[in-house]
This record gives structure tokens, C-alpha cells and sequence, in this order.
């Protein structure tokens, strides 16, 4: 019996009517049932109860509307989130993670003592060093150490946090992605973005909660688990946007069918919906009217939102967005006018940073195409008195290799042990840098910060205890951090 799931009327039940049901029947065949639930809620009582943002004591009204908003467990120091997903993992040692001794060690083979028990994807793992492919240089008042392919990242890293002592557990695309996104390499779990509405709910009717726009050469390794619901009702999942053509399919009303007639059909589906949900108690029926409704409102809100030749020329050329292009830098436009709506996550992904071989060139050309716009982002939301309570994350799955892939010397393999990530807005410490790795950049020495690590300070930011933002199915409750986790204190402002 998972959570809230489960139907309180079987199909097969002969009773077919909750009116038909007598007090003898009930006190015979319930029983037990009945026993079940007192020893449950004795076992659940005190400290041991299951502590969630949406408990029993909110008003009928939220319980009722999956999405209405709701307090967390704390006062936030963040309320909206925008994910820049880097999918394919981008090289830390030519982006973030200077290291002259790999430099000075190009074409050697690594030292035998720190390739006991590795694991790597591909490659031999006695494979070249490969030094750094880029120049870096010192920015900012904090001195943050950028390679030169981040310009436009360069003139924003005081208000950047920048943690060099990422690890994660899997080292191939789809299972690390998910382990990112979900908190385990396993499909089938709530995705950050779907706990994130669980606990906090919506601040638009107009809009999904949770909108996914993607851009890069293909779609992400893990796919639709890295914005899905798993076991929560999927009214908390990821709505995708497409950037080209419609921006939702099947969002116009047919020929032949006007706003009045849509609007007594969607009245009159509601009400048999509200009638069955009143008998069933199925997450899934209020799931289905909020999408209808939502549906039914996009088809206005939608149009609007995604025509950014509203937007004045120099904010199109800050973000070097053109209109009607598809591109990761529309795409950050589109993410700032979202989060101005109401939109609670936002989370983007732009495939595109394998570099198994042709380093130099698709590396130069990812940073081209990611670069301004990023930092644009953080630019338009500080400018805007937004950036103070909204979290901006940027990562990929997993970092590269020091060591060479291929024969040309110009590729990494997948690197799990250590890799960057940046940071900004609500509760960071702006201007840090956290974590250090060996010279060699292979494994993290100083400050470690495990992905369940991130999830836990991330979700304290917005205001959750990560071990009691939980769901029970499958007889137990599960959280984005599973059984792990520890609040990174050093990143908190």
C-alpha cells in the first residue's frame, strides 16, 4: 500500500457503494483493518510520527488542492530554485580546477598507488596524464580561480559559491544523472524538483509548478526520471517545454470547439471527478483536475510567457537570447520569466559536455553557447531583487578523468571522485570557494561534499529538515536523501 495512492474501495469489492455499507458488515469484516490502523498510529505517535510540510494540520483547502502553498518545516532563506543541468558531465580541470602539477605531469603515467581499486568507464585506467587544455586566471575580490573559456562567469564570481569537492557514486551518464536528480541511481524516485513541490506547492495557477526546457545536442542520459514524480502523485512532476513550435502539444482547442463549450465540458468532467475522489481518496483524481484546469489556463498564460520579443533589446543582449531561436540562452531568459510568475522550479538541461575525445573544440563551444547566458541569469535575478531568495544551481553528473582518452590527446573518460559545482542566491555564502582536490585533481582532500551533502543543505535552504520531508510506499517512508546526508555548513551565508 503505497502513501496516499491506495484506493479505499477495491474494484473487486461487492459492496459497491460506500451508502450500501451497514454497521454488522463493517464491524466484521474490519476488524482487523481497524486494529492495523490504532497500532499504526500508536507506533507513528510522538517523535517518531512522520513529519511532512502538508500534514494533517493544513487547511482543507491545501489538502484538497495538491499544488496550494505551503509552509516548510523552517523559515526559508530561498523559495524558488532554477537547476542549469550541464548533462554529460563538464571537465573541472579545464573549467574550474586549475592544477599546475597535472600540468607539468602531461603525458606520464599516473602514480600506481592512486589506481588501486579505481574503476574507470572506459579507458584503461593506466592511462597519460593530460594536463589542462586552457589558461585560467584569478577573478573577483575573492580570487576564484576561472578558466578562460567562463569570461562572462569570471565578472559574477563574488556572488558565486563554488564547491570543488563534489563526489558522487556512479560513473555513467543515465544512473549518475538520476543519483543527482533523485538522490538514488535507482528510476522510480521523486525527483529534487518534485520533493521541492511536495513541500512547498506552487505560487501560480497559471502555470506547472515544476517546467523542464531543454536544449544541446540531445535530451539527458537518465530522461524523463530526471523530472519525475516516481511514487509522489504525479501532479509534482516536471512539465516539459519545448523551445520550437508549440510550446506544449496539443494546448489549442480543436476546430470547431469555443471557449464556452470547452469551459461546461471542464465543469462538468470536474464534477464527476470531485464525486469520485470523495469516494476513492486518490491523489491521482486531484492530479487529474489540476490538469485539466491548468491546461485550460496555459492556453492563455503560455503564448504570452514564451514570446520574449516583449523583453527590452538590452536584456536580449545580456543574455545573447535571439527571439524565435531555440537556445540554452532563450532558455535562461525563459527560466527568469517563469520564476517572475510564480513557477517554483525551473530546471534546465543542455546536453552537450561528453567530451570523450574533441576536447578543445566542443569544450570552446559549450562555453560559447552556456557562458553569457549563465552569468546573465544571475545578473538579471540580483538586478531584480530576486536572486536573494532564489537558488541557482549549476552542475553536471560527474567530473573527467586526469588521465587521457583516445589517441589524440584531446579527451577525458567519466571521473565520479571529483568535480565542481557553482552556486547562488538565497542563504549561500557568495564569494567562497569550498573543497580542494589532490594535485592531480582525482580525488577531493579537503571538504568533501557527497550529492546527498548538497541535497540536504539545498533542501535546508528552502527552508525542509531532509529527514523529514518523507513519503511512505512500498511500507516505508523514503526522502531525497534516503538514509544520507549532511548539511554543508561552510556554504551557508
Amino acid at each position: 500500500m503505497n502513501g496516499p495512492h491506495s484506493s479505499l474501495v477495491s474494484s473487486s469489492d461487492p459492496i459497491a457503494s460506500p451508502v450500501d455499507v451497514s454497521r454488522r458488515w463493517f464491524v466484521r469484516d474490519c476488524g482487523v483493518a481497524l486494529g492495523a490502523i490504532a497500532l499504526r498510529d500508536l507506533l507513528l505517535s510522538g517523535d517518531s510520527a512522520r513529519a511532512t510540510a502538508a500534514d494533517s494540520d493544513a487547511p482543507k483547502s491545501a489538502r484538497r488542492d495538491p499544488l496550494a502553498p505551503r509552509a516548510p518545516h523552517s523559515p526559508p532563506k530561498a523559495k524558488r530554485v532554477v537547476f542549469l543541468f550541464m548533462a554529460g558531465a563538464p571537465s573541472h580541470l579545464e573549467l574550474f580546477d586549475y592544477k599546475p602539477e597535472l600540468a607539468r605531469l602531461d603525458g606520464s603515467l599516473p602514480p600506481a598507488e592512486l589506481l588501486e581499486g579505481y574503476r574507470a568507464a572506459f579507458i584503461n585506467p593506466n592511462s597519460r596524464l593530460l594536463g589542462p587544455r586552457f589558461k585560467f586566471a584569478r577573478h573577483g575580490q575573492c580570487g576564484a580561480e576561472i578558466s578562460e573559456l567562463l569570461p562572462h562567469l569570471a565578472s559574477i564570481v563574488d556572488d558565486l559559491t563554488i564547491v570543488k569537492g563534489m563526489t558522487t557514486d556512479a560513473f555513467n551518464h543515465a544512473p549518475a544523472q538520476i543519483l543527482m536528480n533523485t538522490g538514488s541511481q535507482q528510476f522510480g524516485r521523486p525527483s529534487f524538483g518534485a520533493w521541492t513541490t511536495y513541500g512547498l506547492g506552487s505560487e501560480t495557477r497559471d502555470l506547472p509548478a515544476f517546467v523542464v526546457l531543454n536544449s544541446g545536442t540531445k535530451g539527458p542520459s537518465g530522461g524523463n526520471a530526471n523530472w519525475g514524480s516516481g511514487f509522489l502523485p504525479t501532479v509534482y512532476q516536471g512539465v516539459p517545454f519545448r523551445t520550437a513550435g508549440d510550446p506544449v502539444l496539443a494546448l489549442s482547442n480543436p476546430p470547431g470547439v469555443d471557449e464556452r463549450s470547452q469551459r461546461t465540458t471542464l465543469d462538468a468532467i470536474n464534477r464527476l471527478n470531485d464525486l469520485r475522489r470523495d469516494v476513492t481518496g486518490d491523489p491521482e483524481i486531484a492530479t487529474r483536475i489540476n490538469a485539466f484546469e491548468m491546461a485550460y489556463r496555459m492556453q492563455v498564460s503560455v503564448p504570452e510567457l514564451m514570446d520574449v520579443r516583449n523583453e527590452p533589446q538590452h536584456i536580449l543582449d545580456l543574455y545573447g537570447a535571439e527571439p524565435s531561436k531555440a537556445s540554452f540562452a532563450n532558455n535562461c531568459l525563459l527560466a527568469r520569466r517563469l520564476l517572475e510568475r510564480g513557477v517554483r522550479f525551473v530546471q534546465l538541461f543542455h546536453e552537450a559536455w561528453d567530451q570523450h575525445g574533441n576536447l578543445r573544440k566542443d569544450l570552446a563551444k559549450n562555453c560559447k553557447d552556456t557562458d553569457q547566458a549563465c552569468a546573465a541569469l544571475v545578473k538579471d535575478l540580483k538586478q531584480r531583487g530576486l536572486l536573494e531568495d532564489t537558488l541557482v544551481i549549476w552542475g553536471g553528473e560527474f567530473g573527467r578523468t586526469p588521465m587521457v582518452q583516445g589517441g589524440g590527446d584531446d579527451g577525458r573518460d567519466h571521473h565520479p571522485n571529483a568535480f565542481t559545482m557553482w552556486l547562488a542566491g538565497g542563504g549561500l555564502k557568495p564569494g567562497l570557494t569550498l573543497g580542494r582536490s589532490d594535485d592531480l585533481g582525482f580525488n577531493v582532500v579537503e571538504d568533501r561534499v557527497h550529492v546527498h551533502d548538497l541535497h540536504a543543505t539545498l533542501l535546508h535552504l528552502l527552508g525542509f529538515d531532509h529527514t523529514r520531508l518523507t513519503f511512505r510506499s512500498q511500507g516505508r517512508d523514503f526522502r531525497l536523501t534516503d538514509v544520507h546526508g549532511t548539511i554543508v555548513q561552510k556554504m551557508l551565508a
